[in-house]
């Protein structure tokens, strides 16, 4: 085998820069949502926000599988993050986002 085999190959080393996920966590700035239209349009994408934010939130703690997130874990974990309690039509979204990752 050629020495230059043996020789490791440099790396980039990350800690020179700083690394996005070591920096403390800063939301997205908001932006309004396009105006003009219907309202139903506007409860259906913060619906989703919100099931999305729980999903996340629930796999984090280590809820895997759909079948694991029942209502009460599902609203334990939105007063846990500090969100409002969801409907059960938000907390059968979140099961399906679920249901889709796995």
């Amino acid at each position: 085998m050629p020495a230059a085999a043996l020789k490791p190959k440099p790396t980039q080393s990350t800690a020179k820069r700083p690394v996005l996920l070591d920096l403390p966590y800063e939301p997205v700035r908001k932006r309004p949502l396009p105006a003009g239209r219907p309202r139903e349009w506007y409860i259906t994408h913060n619906r989703r926000l919100k099931a999305m934010r729980l999903a996340i939130a629930l796999l984090d703690l280590g809820v895997y599988l759909p079948h694991q997130a029942r209502n009460e874990t599902i609203r334990s974990t939105a007063e846990l993050i500090g969100v409002h309690p969801p409907s059960d039509t938000t907390c059968r979204m979140v099961r399906e986002l679920m249901r889709c990752s796995s």
